[in-house]
């Protein structure tokens, strides 16, 4: 497996910084999970919900705490810092 990184940390966005309509779609997160937790990635924005939580058996690295598959042989894989602030993301192709 390959992953690609900078291995920069970037803070979370807040919800102003998101597209209302797009906060909007997310109707199964109360307003408090809304707030914070926006991520921007590759043209994309995701949402911390969005990722499966990495399990003990999984083959990505320890240090990954959820991904997102866009294919069966790719995705996105993402690293929360301890205090919940900011966060690292990746691209995983096996």
């Amino acid at each position: 497996m390959r992953i690609i990184t900078d291995h920069k940390w970037r803070f979370f966005k807040y919800k102003d910084e998101v597209p209302a309509k797009l906060v909007k779609e997310y109707d199964w997160l109360n307003e408090d999970e809304k707030m914070d937790g926006w991520i921007w990635y590759r043209k994309r924005l995701y949402h911390i919900d969005d990722f499966m939580k990495c399990a003990e058996q999984s083959p990505f690295p320890k240090k990954w705490h959820g991904y997102i598959s866009d294919s069966f042989f790719s995705g996105v894989l993402v690293e929360v810092s301890e205090d919940g602030e900011m966060y690292r993301i990746g691209t995983f192709i096996s």
